[in-house]
């Protein structure tokens, strides 16, 4: 695993997700209460960042539409969202925050 550093800890706000970009990929580091998770910032819906949705419950739901997404799996959990996104590991060090966008947890290739 190639984890690379890409924000603090304190940029992720509690229930919230926080945009990052790592190497070519878009990527929401999300905050579920003391629990991160980091997932493929396009919604598979309709293209728009997840980042700018609201976190709660281990989901994240697209602020255009309201497609909800299993921060865990990826997996569309409402619609009008039919297709996952793609998950990454996640280690929190200290204050900082790493992902490894080389390997996607849920095997879902990033678009």
């Amino acid at each position: 695993m190639a984890f690379e550093r890409v924000c603090a800890v304190d940029d992720v706000a509690g229930d919230s997700a926080h945009a990052v970009t790592v190497g070519d990929l878009d990527v929401a580091v999300a905050r579920d209460g003391d629990d991160f998770y980091a997932i493929e910032d396009l919604c598979s819906h309709a293209a728009v960042a997840l980042s700018e949705g609201e976190v709660e419950d281990c989901h994240i739901e697209c602020w255009l539409h309201g497609s909800l997404f299993d921060l865990k799996t990826g997996a569309p959990t409402g619609l009008p969202a039919t297709e996952p996104v793609a998950t990454y590991p996640v280690e929190v060090r200290g204050s900082d925050v790493y992902v490894d966008v080389a390997t996607t947890l849920n095997g879902v290739t990033p678009s």
